[in-house]
């Protein structure tokens, strides 16, 4: 059975960081396109970064590039969210997702709570 647990959200005020986790079983990281997203309230599930398999080229999304940094340790079949400089906006659920390249695979953690407020 595949299991995606994020954990590491919490309540920061702006310009802080916290950095999220995604420990992963069932699957082998290494092997999988892992991604974060994120949900606001009253908002769209929208993409912030990506660490592709097999070519394990790291892409982000505009709006958080230079703030969030997507790394993977994979003794520990991990992912990882670093994420600076927050603010008010990045308050939503964030979740980590797990896809294989051949499409045989597609699994989704459920989520961890980052709000940004003073």
């Amino acid at each position: 059975q595949v299991q995606l647990v994020e954990s590491g959200g919490g309540l920061v005020q702006p310009g802080g960081s916290l950095r999220l986790s995604c420990a992963a079983s069932g699957i082998i990281v290494i092997i999988y396109t892992m991604g974060w997203y994120r949900r606001a309230p009253g908002k769209e599930r929208e993409w912030l970064a990506r660490m592709s398999s097999p070519a394990e080229r790291t892409d982000y999304a505009d709006f958080v590039k230079g703030r969030f940094t997507l790394s993977r340790d994979n003794d520990k079949n991990t992912v990882y969210l670093q994420m600076n400089s927050l603010k008010p906006e990045d308050t939503a659920v964030y979740y980590c997702r797990a896809t294989h390249a051949t499409g045989t695979g597609d699994y989704w953690g459920q989520g961890t709570q980052v709000t940004v407020s003073s």
